[in-house]
């Protein structure tokens, strides 16, 4: 359990962007030049899996921030 009381999960809150967040996750692994594949990716280093995340949430927030900056 977390600090809130409530299990930490890998859930997608919006069933929908599941295969969007997929997409990102395989093109990011490409362009970092990691050989992510569909299924396990137990045969990766933490250091390559966490790139790959790391990215992925870098980009989110850059295109949020552009949303926000839109919307003004």
């Amino acid at each position: 359990m977390n600090q809130s009381g409530s299990q930490n999960s890998n859930r997608v809150n919006v069933p929908e962007a599941r295969g969007a967040l997929d997409n990102m996750k395989f093109e990011i692994a490409r362009e970092l030049g990691i050989n992510f594949k569909q299924g396990y990716n137990g045969d990766l280093t933490s250091r390559e899996n966490g790139y790959v995340g790391g990215y992925m949430v870098k980009r989110l927030i850059e295109q949020a921030e552009k949303q926000m900056a839109g919307k003004q």
